[in-house]
């Protein structure tokens, strides 16, 4: 059992809200919006966060704080105590696996920022117009020792970071980390409502627009909300097995989401006005923030400053997510091995950056490497493509469905009301049921559509 802890609830919401506002919030929200029809997303995006994410994050802190153990054998005590089968430890290890994948190529993607906070705040970008941004982005993921070197120093931030345990490292950046990831989105958010184009930006992104609104952004909308808070990713349960016992789950899972979706509508705000103001083109998915952004960053007065605020805000949004992301396997070594935490630390590290080489490579040396080209669903996919599908697409939603039957299907009802008797028996019922019928009805769809 974890003798670690928050040191009070406030720890413990700052916590949660880390590790789920990050770049699915600042970097992936904005580009779906511009790809998947603006508002008729949000709408959507809204009431999935509402309806499904809430009842399954409160669902893994359950299990997380409930057990006090890692993800990887949390599930299966509160099963075994509840005379359930250890099997249900399944959830647990799924997550904790489908995580340290994700975390072996989300770190590379936080060196892709803390690289171009540099580039922007060192002037290499300056006077460089779209052509030029592009083939600076194209020659960055072609070298594969400028990105290793970015990635090892984001690698040994978080190293640092989790090595310093529960209350002096993670607990600590957490109460930081918001007010300055606030500010520094709040800053950027104010310049572009006053140099932007706000009426064509606001309405792109903000008039409704129910006739958008198909299978297709809903599904969209669904995997974002799964995206942006970790559902299925064991983190939750992890930090939940550190959560004072007179904790309110709801309140922190409400927080976490009202965060995610507040952090999300600035980001929208920040980029849109930006992106009409100088005519660029909102719907250029990923690389909106590598190649459009830069390139109106570098058109407007002052731009080399807010570029670096920028991408530095990036930087900030990435650590806290990825300390979470550790965390499940950082408690397995430490219960299940009796590693100290340093050293699971760096084992745990040392472990995602041997991965992490696959998808590092799949941008420049095994571009042409097809591990399942046999698959015709995977016949251009690079490691980096295949592991970021099966992770997403079919090990997350597995977990997260896993979850929602357990909690919702398989404890007692004394348990879920034990654990959220700070909420009215309305609300309890309502979070049951949700687990009950609609998370499994969302999550299996949302499988299905991947998969077909």
């Amino acid at each position: 059992m974890s003798a670690a802890r928050w040191s009070s609830g406030l720890g413990f919401y700052l916590a949660t809200i880390g590790a789920a506002v990050g770049l699915g919030s600042i970097w992936r929200f904005p580009y779906l919006v511009g790809t998947q029809g603006g508002s008729a997303f949000i709408l959507v995006f809204v009431a999935a966060c509402v309806m499904i994410a809430i009842p399954m994050l409160v669902a893994e802190f359950l299990i997380g704080r409930r057990a006090r153990l890692n993800p990887a054998q949390a599930a299966g005590a509160v099963a075994v105590a509840a005379g359930r089968s250890r099997a249900w430890n399944a959830i647990g290890v799924l997550g904790t696996l489908a995580t340290f994948v994700v975390m072996s190529y989300y770190t590379i993607i936080a060196g892709w920022v803390l690289a171009y906070a540099w580039k922007c705040a060192s002037g290499q970008l300056n006077g460089l117009g779209t052509p030029q941004l592009a083939a600076e982005w194209r020659g960055f993921l072609a070298d594969p020792l400028t990105m290793g070197a970015w990635h090892l120093a984001f690698l040994a931030l978080l190293g640092f970071i989790c090595s310093r345990g529960v209350v002096r490292g993670l607990e600590l950046v957490n109460r930081w980390r918001a007010p300055v990831l606030l500010g520094l989105l709040g800053l950027l958010v104010v310049y572009a409502l006053v140099t932007g184009d706000v009426a064509r930006g606001l309405a792109f992104a903000f008039q409704p627009d129910f006739a958008r609104i198909d299978g297709e952004v809903a599904l969209t909308a669904i995997g974002q909300a799964f995206y942006a808070t970790g559902v299925g990713m064991a983190m939750m349960i992890a930090y939940g097995a550190y959560a004072p016992a007179d904790s309110s789950l709801l309140r922190s899972a409400t927080l976490t989401v009202l965060s995610i979706l507040v952090v999300s509508l600035l980001a929208t705000l920040l980029v849109f006005p930006l992106v009409f103001r100088f005519g660029m083109d909102p719907a250029q998915g990923p690389d909106l923030v590598f190649n459009v952004l830069p390139a109106t960053f570098a058109l407007m007065p002052g731009g080399q400053l807010v570029g670096t605020v920028f991408f530095v805000l990036l930087v900030v949004a990435a650590l806290t997510p990825s300390m979470a992301g550790i965390e499940a396997a950082v408690a397995w070594f430490e219960q299940r091995l009796r590693l100290p935490r340093r050293t699971a630390v760096v084992s745990m590290l040392g472990a995602s950056w041997a991965l992490g080489l696959l998808s590092l490579l799949s941008f420049n040396l095994l571009a042409g490497w097809h591990p399942l080209g046999g698959i015709e669903r995977f016949t251009e996919r690079t490691w980096f493509d295949v592991a970021d599908y099966i992770t997403a697409n079919v090990m997350l939603p597995i977990g997260a469905l896993l979850t929602a039957v357990f909690v919702g299907w398989r404890l007692p009802r004394a348990v879920l009301d034990e654990n959220l008797s700070q909420s009215s028996p309305r609300v309890r019922s309502a979070i049951l049921w949700m687990l009950r019928l609609v998370c499994p009805a969302a999550i299996g769809t949302v499988f299905l559509a991947a998969l077909t």
